[in-house]
């Protein structure tokens, strides 16, 4: 499998990002900032912001300004996995290797953990020093990580992943439930990123959209094969989680072979949607290429 390009210089970024602004908060309690710094730094490959760089450097948006789209994006993604692993809803015990939030702490300060880095997420947004150019667009990013984040997005995702448990649910339907869970955020980092660019017109921003949308959907038919042919130690977690909680998956519905092509088919899709567009998206090309053929 491929490594992206510069994945390392924009995991370093980041994490350094982020590394100080949870330093600059003002101490309450320290074990829940604790907490926080250990969902949010301990691992992770960051995709999402590395989406929303490569997105920026196809349309020329300014590094400094996609800093704080990329951190409060992967706020957002962080807060979901502490809350995701509760028992109460996926109920695991590793994530990344390592011991869930709620095991390596407790429930309660795995919540509290989640609710304050969704919360970093807006602050972040909201006083983030951007440049003049973007920076009277604060709304319409906030409006962007609005719907990705919650009932309209991955937090809607997840109330109908949950309700999905123990029933067999249509292709269609677990297509509709994968947009929002995974791929919203996903395509909140595409936008978000573009809305940065002062070259992006509304047909680019819209077939951008697209691919990210593609993209998303292709990543949790990958998530699925996955999770049924990789071993605990590549994926850092226990595999088969999904088929032992009784989970409509595309390789349930479609078999194994069934759910590559449709990973296959997304992946051409969201090609010839980048196709369109006047711009090197070459970046963004191997980034899709990398989602489909991901071990892990």
């Amino acid at each position: 499998m491929t490594k992206l390009a510069q994945i390392d210089d924009v995991q370093t970024r980041i994490n350094n990002y982020l590394t100080q602004k949870l330093a600059s908060l003002a101490l309450n309690d320290e074990k829940l900032l604790a907490a926080m710094r250990y969902g949010l730094l301990i691992g992770g490959k960051r995709m999402r912001p590395y989406l929303a760089y490569i997105t920026g450097a196809t349309l020329d948006a300014k590094q400094s300004d996609i800093d704080g789209v990329a951190a409060a994006i992967e706020c957002i993604h962080a807060y979901s996995l502490l809350h995701d692993d509760l028992p109460a809803m996926d109920d695991d015990d590793l994530r990344r290797g390592q011991p869930t939030c709620h095991k390596a702490f407790d429930e309660a300060t795995a919540i509290l953990a989640g609710d304050s880095l969704q919360t970093l997420a807006f602050d972040i947004i909201a006083n983030h020093d951007f440049s003049k150019a973007v920076d009277n667009k604060r709304i319409n990013l906030l409006r962007h990580l609005v719907n990705a984040a919650g009932y309209q997005g991955m937090c809607g995702g997840q109330a109908l992943d949950l309700a999905a448990t123990d029933k067999a649910i249509s292709l269609a339907a677990l297509e509709h439930l994968h947009s929002l869970k995974t791929g919203a955020l996903l395509e909140a980092s595409v936008k978000m990123a573009a809305e940065c660019s002062n070259k992006a017109t509304l047909y680019d921003k819209e077939q951008l959209a697209l691919y990210a949308k593609l993209v998303g959907l292709a990543y949790q038919v990958r998530d699925d094969i996955i999770d049924i042919t990789s071993t605990e130690e590549e994926l850092g977690k226990p595999t088969g989680s999904d088929l032992a909680a009784n989970k409509s998956t595309y390789p349930a519905l479609l078999g194994l072979q069934g759910a590559q092509e449709k990973a296959e088919n997304l992946y051409q899709q969201a090609l010839q949607a980048l196709a369109t567009l006047p711009y090197n998206t070459q970046s963004l090309s191997d980034f899709a290429t990398f989602i489909v053929s991901r071990k892990h």
